[in-house]
């Protein structure tokens, strides 16, 4: 459903201000997939988390 909703939304964004079509079908894939939105989470959130020193047993 949400993919379906963030299609609708660009496409109505198309229409009104006329966004080129190239980036937008390079753009959506990449963002609807979740691992990417889980991947990028994670790097943005590497640098706050604690680092482990030694070995973890």
């Amino acid at each position: 459903m949400r993919p379906l909703l963030f299609g609708a939304l660009l496409g109505i964004l198309w229409a009104i201000f006329g966004l080129p079509a190239a980036p937008v079908t390079a753009v959506v894939p990449v963002v609807v997939q979740p691992v990417t939105v889980a991947f990028v989470l994670g790097l943005a959130a590497r640098p706050y988390l604690p680092r482990l020193r030694g070995w973890a047993r």
